[in-house]
């Protein structure tokens, strides 16, 4: 016996529902739960009531057989070892930084995932990577754009302002998965870009484009695609106004690498970081510089986020932070004043909740108290600092700014504080100090266990300040 059955399903998270509810009880969303088409179901049946989040698509890239995983590919059961790997060369984008922030390039048939706010780059810098990869002598006329947001002159007209050789890219104006698919299959480009996966639908489903079951399965279709085809496909997602990728969760588990845009649309500086990638470094930073001639590459990261005075200024200190597979010399900014009521911490570019942290114990290890004023911490040039390396600049610029005494401009530091007050020792410190030396910093105040040896040929230019505790380092900072 069989019988008819409503689902509901949140268009925010995708969690599957017995019957219609104001608020979604897994994301906490309103209004979200949209009615599925009615399914027969089995009494007995147990694995068919499951979500389709947690089933294996049930279609092929063309619509054939059913497929075991995304990849669309059945194998038999054997010994890890035995199954054969080929390392292939990555492809360049033609474009260094974007090829930082992959792994070094394209790997071939690997899924890429990139969002970021509207108006921020991300269409631009995968046109100019698309013309790029097709005016490649290898790679010619096989790179395929695919618009579902834009009409095809407004890709041309893009094209012409920035100057990009239009002559050999592909480009369709298609929404249909099916028909994208069977565009891809003639076409066997080596790269191919959606932009963006939230207008594709497919015609398995029956409801709007956007919603979580069109996005579901439409990115499944097109991941299956490019493994059985070896098609390396850019995802353009749109995000929400938290900031996150809009859509299902499952997304992002089904793709290769999610890639996010950070900065201001006002900005002049765009950043592109990796929160995810199986062929390279996870939070590896990309820096661009946005000009009427589309997104250039930043030859020297550190140089743009370095503020260089007349002479120094209290609440300001050089920090050598990690950014993926390469130390950034960044500037962070504190500013502590008396509080006209209730006190505000504020924190741009750092976890906020660790900027409360810190001052706890910087107020009982290091004996300066902040109780009753305004705490406001800034990352000069809109970088997000996502390592507890940054913990002493930190300390050490809301330090200078209560004391309304400036820390020396020849001065970087780095380290983490914990709560009893110790500084710890940070991956890669040798790396870190000699970008600080390259920028041409004399002193640094880093953790005991990251300083280099005394007889260190490579340091003798600059002067290394060992420190284990946290009223240590505060003492040795004013001290210079």
């Amino acid at each position: 016996m069989a019988k008819n059955k409503s689902s509901y399903v949140c268009q925010h998270c995708g969690a599957h529902f017995g019957k219609w509810a104001g608020q979604c009880s897994d994301c906490g969303e309103w209004n979200s739960l949209v009615e599925a088409p009615n399914v027969s179901m089995p009494h007995h049946n147990k694995t068919a009531s499951k979500p389709a989040a947690n089933r294996a698509p049930s279609r092929s890239a063309g619509g054939g057989a059913p497929t075991g995983n995304y990849s669309g590919t059945h194998s038999a059961v054997m010994p890890l070892n035995a199954v054969s790997v080929s390392l292939d060369a990555r492809m360049s984008t033609g474009i260094g930084e974007f090829d930082r922030v992959l792994g070094g390039g394209l790997v071939a048939g690997s899924v890429v995932l990139i969002g970021g706010d509207p108006g921020i780059g991300k269409s631009t810098i995968l046109l100019q990577t698309a013309t790029n990869m097709a005016r490649a002598d290898s790679l010619a006329g096989s790179a395929l754009y695919v618009t579902g947001e834009e009409s095809l002159a407004q890709v041309a007209m893009r094209a012409k302002r920035l100057d990009l050789p239009a002559d050999r890219l592909r480009v369709l104006a298609e929404t249909n998965v099916e028909t994208i698919c069977a565009a891809l299959t003639q076409e066997q480009p080596a790269i191919a870009i959606i932009d963006s996966i939230q207008t594709i639908y497919t015609d398995a489903i029956n409801s709007a484009p956007g919603g979580v079951s069109q996005i579901r399965e439409s990115a499944a279709i097109l991941t299956r695609y490019a493994k059985q085809t070896g098609t390396a496909l850019f995802l353009v997602g749109h995000v929400t106004k938290e900031g996150t990728l809009a859509g299902p969760r499952v997304l992002e588990h089904m793709v290769d690498a999610v890639l996010y845009f950070e900065g201001q649309s006002d900005s002049r500086f765009r950043m592109i970081r990796a929160v995810k990638n199986r062929f390279g470094a996870v939070n590896e930073l990309g820096i661009f510089g946005m000009t009427d001639m589309g997104l250039k590459e930043v030859a020297n990261p550190s140089a743009i986020f370095l503020s260089r005075y007349d002479k120094p200024v209290s609440g300001s200190v050089v920090m050598v932070s990690r950014e993926g597979t390469r130390p950034l010399l960044v500037e962070v900014q504190a500013l502590v004043d008396d509080s006209q009521g209730q006190p505000r911490r504020m924190a741009l570019g750092l976890d906020f909740q660790r900027l409360s942290m810190l001052l706890a114990v910087m107020h009982r290890h290091g004996g300066i108290h902040t109780s009753g004023q305004d705490v406001y911490v800034n990352v000069v040039g809109g970088v997000k600092v996502m390592e507890t390396g940054s913990d002493l600049a930190v300390l050490l610029a809301c330090a200078s700014s209560i004391k309304e005494k400036p820390l020396p401009s020849s001065l970087a530091v780095f380290g983490e504080v914990g709560l009893s007050g110790e500084i710890r020792p940070v991956p890669n410190g040798q790396e870190r100090l000699k970008e600080a030396m390259k920028h041409g910093f004399t002193h640094a105040i880093v953790p005991k266990a990251n300083a280099p040896a005394s007889n260190a040929a490579q340091f003798k230019g600059i002067k290394v300040i060992a420190v284990e505790r946290l009223d240590e380092a505060i003492e040795s900072a004013f001290e210079l």
